[in-house]
């Protein structure tokens, strides 16, 4: 089952609202960071029903993909 655009819509609103909160970011970086992750993708495509999980839930599926890739950066540079 595909949910409505409008659902969908308000459901990344929510996230970024509740990523910004949790993570003292501002609205306009969090947005950003949304919108430029995988989870974004997901969540417009519908995959595993992403937008069936709680707005807090999500907002830490955000932090957790974007330490994932400031690590895997991270690991990337040369040791000198």
């Amino acid at each position: 089952m595909t949910a409505s655009r409008s659902l969908v819509g308000r459901k990344m609103v929510n996230v970024i609202k509740a990523y910004s909160i949790m993570y003292n970011t501002p609205l306009r970086e969090a947005f950003h960071l949304f919108y430029t992750s995988n989870l974004y993708a997901e969540i417009r495509n519908g995959i595993s029903d992403m937008h069936c999980r709680s707005d807090g839930y999500l907002a830490e599926e955000l932090q957790m993909e974007l330490e994932r890739c400031q690590l895997s950066r991270l690991s990337q540079l040369p040791v000198s």
